[in-house]
């Protein structure tokens, strides 16, 4: 899925821009993607407390299988049928 992108200027205060980049270089990520994700974040939570529909749908169709019936050493002999 491909998102197109808008570029704007935001002006940020020189101890919150240094907070950015600190966070950006212990993450490794670009700052711009921290800026977003927080938007994002906000985004919803303000859409949840206005009682709004949230903003935009999964990136992809999700599916919760529940919780696994059988422990792990069984799990190849149940799948294939046998046990080696």
């Amino acid at each position: 899925m491909h998102v197109s992108m808008r570029k704007i200027q935001i002006l940020f205060p020189e101890p919150q821009m240094k907070r950015l980049r600190e966070l950006a270089k212990v993450e490794d990520r670009p700052v711009s993607e921290i800026v977003r994700r927080a938007v994002d974040r906000d985004l919803e939570q303000r859409a949840a407390s206005l009682g709004l529909s949230p903003g935009r749908p999964p990136a992809f169709p999700t599916f919760d299988g529940g919780k696994i019936q059988t422990d792990a050493g069984r799990m190849k002999e149940l799948i294939y049928g046998h046990s080696e």
